[in-house]
């Protein structure tokens, strides 16, 4: 399968963004005019140092949180004309996370963490099993779906997340500091199964890291600092 070329048209957009929060009597500014275009089929890094505003621009862009001025769409549509209901259905439609810290429900075994985003899209159960015995087939995990959290190694629960993103067959994976908590021979695994993901199904990567040479996997990266864009590679 040949890789799908980037769209012109954003998938995600940010403008002018700003996230101001009060703590006390203390108004912090998290983002100051932070702007990006996220393209569909694009593999972009977000790069930036502990500070800098990286952890909030990736709410935004995941439409996980509202801004506090300028404005976040999400396919052309102003997430802040969305109530939080209709943000949530919309974003569990077109955006999989992937996290550091893996985020599965310890209780459930991985063939329920993955069928779980699919519960809240009311699609039915025969067929979220089936989406999710074929994703973790996907991701090499096909003798561990009866496995819970616990059960599995650092990686093994990382692919079972990166099931679990692509559930609704979304458009866009955002994936914060994804080999953070991983070995360098697992993380390197890990982004590879991220970069097949882009190079052969053409899906949307959002990398969120501090690390160069994951950055360095992208198409591009914007670099943030002082909650704002300072230069672009690539």
């Amino acid at each position: 399968m040949k890789p799908v070329k980037p769209s012109a048209e954003p998938v995600i957009s940010l403008r002018d963004v700003w996230k101001t929060y009060t703590l006390g009597r203390v108004r912090v500014d998290a983002l100051r005019g932070l702007s990006l275009d996220v393209r569909k089929g694009e593999f972009v890094a977000v790069q930036g140092p502990s500070g800098s505003g990286k952890s909030t621009a990736m709410n935004l862009i995941g439409c996980l949180d509202y801004p506090t001025r300028g404005k976040v769409f999400l396919e052309h549509r102003d997430i802040t004309s969305l109530s939080e209901s209709e943000l949530a259905q919309m974003r569990g439609r077109k955006i999989g996370f992937v996290f550091q810290q893996f985020n599965l429900i310890p209780s459930l075994t991985a063939l329920e963490n993955v069928t779980l985003p699919m519960v809240f899209q009311a699609v039915p159960s025969g067929k979220r099993i089936k989406r999710a015995r074929e994703l973790l087939s996907m991701v090499g995990l096909e003798h561990r779906t009866n496995h819970k959290p616990n059960e599995l190694s650092g990686g093994q629960q990382q692919r079972v997340s990166i099931a679990r993103a692509l559930a609704n067959n979304p458009d866009v994976i955002l994936a914060d500091e994804p080999t953070g908590n991983l070995d360098s021979a697992t993380g390197k695994h890990i982004m590879e199964v991220l970069a097949g993901l882009h190079e052969k199904e053409g899906k949307t990567i959002v990398l969120v890291t501090h690390d160069e040479r994951l950055a360095g996997m992208a198409d591009r990266a914007e670099y943030i600092m002082d909650g704002k864009n300072v230069v672009k590679h690539k």
